[in-house]
């Protein structure tokens, strides 16, 4: 049974989550949105980077669970040299191991104007 994880940032009028679990397991996916106003973060990407990962955060938080719970992440850049930028902030965020498993992939572009990351990941829980 699939549960839908209530965050507080995904639109209700979207048929969107942001946030699911089935069993143990967690599936989040962070755009760079502010939660409060649903605006896109402006600032370069480590101000959309950071917004990511507290919007992860956030979902594995209503489910249950920290950072910490996460064994997979996957990040979407539209632009390669923003990876050493996302790269500092991600190690704010991720400091003792074990790290999640992490690919970074490299797209054309992202549905959002003005987005340059999305994330999406994976968390066991307890």
């Amino acid at each position: 049974m699939i549960e839908r994880i209530e965050t507080g940032i995904a639109p209700s009028s979207a048929p969107i989550n942001d946030a699911v679990r089935a069993g143990k397991h967690v599936w989040l996916v962070a755009i760079a949105e502010d939660p409060v106003t649903g605006d896109i973060v402006e600032g370069g990407i480590e101000a959309q980077a950071r917004r990511c990962i507290q919007n992860l955060e956030i979902g594995v938080k209503a489910a249950g669970g920290t950072l910490a719970n996460l064994v997979m992440v996957q990040i979407f850049l539209v632009d390669s040299a923003d990876a050493a930028g996302m790269n500092a902030v991600y190690r704010e965020f991720f400091t003792q191991q074990p790290f999640p498993v992490r690919a970074t992939i490299v797209v054309k572009e992202l549905l959002a104007a003005g987005l340059k990351i999305e994330i999406t990941a994976t968390a066991v829980l307890d």
